[in-house]
């Protein structure tokens, strides 16, 4: 009975994201938080965390989710939580030449779709330092390496192409930050305004922030914005409390964020999603979610 259960589960997953209108994409942002010892012992660890991170997402019933702090053990674990769901962004030479599979300050994000509705057509990984070719490389005194992960994809229902991009930028410096945002822009700038682009991740910074200034002037629009006719100033990060974290520095904001660039691209909904099981948390951040229109 119980696999027969899972497997009703399964097929009204995918039936939700098959029925979706024409045209629209649901995306959502994932900070599942790295798999660390000390969490295991807060009682926040992985080992009690996937299983509702699993549950979280397939409510959203997505098309497409952006994962960020991704180490081997999570990676594999989406692997076959969402076997209807390519799962793309883990292997690279950075991580090959580390065979003891440990977390060595470099975790991952991984873009998954479904690959009943999308056939990829394209996809990289690049490094958010002044070689972005190299596996692993930093600059900018940032804490630790950072990097993008993209996929080209085609709908299979309309034919029509673009590109998702999953990031996370540096946590301390804000330096880093606008240097790693610069080499965003300039890799996203030689696509034309007919391949749309969304861009999603953890930012490490607010809507105020000259980071998203950045963005902005590059023509890149806030999805959450946009679909709701301004920032709420709500918190994305809750260090696992929910609406009883407070920030210890200044106001409260945003530091995820669905961005879009491109012709006929806009959001039409977007939302931070709050959901808790028995009073736990699938991460320290909320997720991000938007249904993103392609005319």
């Amino acid at each position: 009975m119980k696999k027969i259960l899972l497997l009703c589960a399964a097929l009204l997953l995918c039936g939700a994201a098959a029925a979706r209108e024409r045209g629209v994409h649901r995306v959502v942002s994932c900070n599942i938080r790295v798999a660390l010892p000390q969490d295991e012992e807060s009682g926040n660890g992985w080992l009690v965390r996937k299983e509702l991170c699993r549950e979280v997402m397939k409510r959203r019933k997505a098309d497409i989710y952006c994962l960020q702090e991704v180490t081997v053990g999570q990676y594999e674990d989406m692997c076959r939580m969402f076997p209807h769901y390519f799962v793309f962004g883990y292997s690279g030479p950075e991580m090959d030449a580390m065979p003891d599979r440990e977390y060595h300050g470099i975790a991952k994000n991984l873009v998954m779709f479904s690959k009943k509705r999308y056939e990829m057509t394209g996809a990289g990984v690049y490094w958010l330092s002044e070689t972005p070719l190299i596996g692993g490389s930093e600059a900018w005194g940032t804490a630790r390496a950072r990097h993008v992960s993209w996929v080209r994809l085609r709908d299979r229902r309309t034919g029509r192409e673009f590109r998702v991009l999953s990031v996370h930028l540096d946590h301390i410096s804000q330096e880093a930050r606008l240097a790693q945002v610069r080499v965003v822009l300039d890799e996203t700038g030689q696509y034309p305004g007919n391949i749309p682009q969304v861009l999603v991740g953890d930012f490490n910074s607010k809507p105020s922030n000259p980071v998203a200034k950045a963005l902005t002037d590059a023509g890149w629009t806030d999805a959450f914005i946009q679909s709701n006719g301004g920032d709420t100033h709500e918190n994305s990060f809750h260090q696992f409390k929910g609406g009883a974290y407070r920030p210890k520095k200044g106001k409260p904001g945003r530091i995820d964020f669905i961005y879009l660039k491109g012709d006929g691209l806009r959001a039409r909904a977007s939302e931070l999603v709050k959901d808790c099981i028995g009073g736990k948390y699938p991460s320290d951040h909320y997720f991000l979610e938007a249904d993103v229109v392609m005319k």
